[in-house]
């Protein structure tokens, strides 16, 4: 992932090791890996992150050991046709662009752990001459730079979505670490000291554990947030639904059968406690229909569907932001 790479920069600059970086900076067609794809070439052959796998990482190999050689950065085309990617099975019928660029690492330590910190929007970018540097913060500077001449490529970092689990059980306990690794912020509220704790999750969770009506009005992040209700019953998750189906989540589900589904839809709207519209929103049985069994099966199937709606967030957000630079 992205974060995982600026870390990693940031420590070949505190370790004084070589790295050569490479971005895929465009696609046309279909290819193995998107645009932004990035990896860490070293020059004992070790490759951190991607830009596609099989011959198209190992032409990408090549390049970037030769250029830490050189000293020079590198760019390519590559068509990955039959010629190019028969005997890899890489057949994709896309075309990919990408910049290698040496010893990335050289810009410092304090340079990659700031992209790799996320706490703000950064803009960062490949110019021209192949240096690589910060763009201006503002908002139309972050547009606009997209379609400048002076650019290879650039890239808004952003803090990663935000998931707020209510619950700490079995389940819980095998989604945080799962969204973890799948660049979700997580966020644990429940009511259970005993389970809500960093002993039984990874501490790049965060805990929220007192009364329910103290917690679950907790301050909604800046960042697009996603809910999962997942507590010890029906009660519970009906008592957190209460508070958190009236809170801006791009995406809201809740475990348990469609016949729980119905019965707390009938309820609320009976009670007034939510409307039609409010409780059709909310994703009940939550996760795709993968025939799950195991716990962690079931937690696959949930993030599954989480992805998916993150991917429609990301898709919706770039929209709105091409036609913003369409009106510059």
């Amino acid at each position: 992932m992205t974060g995982s790479i600026f870390q990693s920069l940031a420590a070949a600059a505190r370790n004084g090791e070589f790295v050569a970086f490479g971005i895929i900076t465009g696609v046309k067609g279909s290819s193995p890996q998107k645009l932004g794809a990035k990896a860490l070439f070293y020059p004992d052959r070790k490759i951190k992150g991607t830009l596609g796998g099989g011959c198209l990482e190992a032409e990408a190999q090549r390049l970037a050991l030769n250029s830490l050689k050189t000293g020079k950065p590198e760019t390519f085309e590559l068509v990955l046709d039959h010629d190019f990617g028969w005997d890899d099975g890489l057949i994709c019928g896309g075309k990919v662009l990408g910049v290698i660029i040496p010893n990335a690492q050289k810009l410092g330590e304090q340079f990659w752990n700031e992209l790799a910190t996320r706490d703000a929007a950064k803009t960062w970018g490949v110019k021209k001459d192949f240096s690589i540097a910060l763009t201006d913060s503002s908002i139309n500077h972050q547009l606009s730079t997209i379609n400048s001449t002076d650019w290879l490529y650039t890239e808004t970092i952003t803090p990663p979505c935000e998931l707020w689990i209510a619950g700490s059980g079995h389940i819980a306990q095998a989604v945080a670490p799962l969204a973890l690794q799948l660049d979700f912020a997580v966020t644990i509220f429940d009511d259970r000291p005993e389970l809500a704790n960093h002993e039984i999750f990874p501490h790049a969770v965060a805990l929220r554990v007192g009364h329910w009506n103290d917690i679950l009005n907790a301050p909604f992040p800046a960042a697009p947030a996603f809910g999962l209700i997942v507590t010890r019953g029906h009660k519970h998750d009906a008592l957190v639904l209460e508070t958190w189906i009236h809170r801006p989540f791009a995406f809201l589900g809740m475990i348990g059968s469609a016949r729980k589904a119905r019965t707390i839809a009938e309820h609320f709207v009976k009670k007034q406690i939510a409307t039609a519209e409010e409780v059709a929103r909310v994703a009940c049985p939550v996760g795709l229909k993968i025939r799950s069994q195991s716990v962690m099966e079931i937690a696959v199937d949930i993030l599954a569907q989480y992805i998916d709606k993150r991917a429609e967030l990301v898709n919706e957000q770039r929209a709105t932001a091409a036609g913003k630079v369409e009106l510059v």
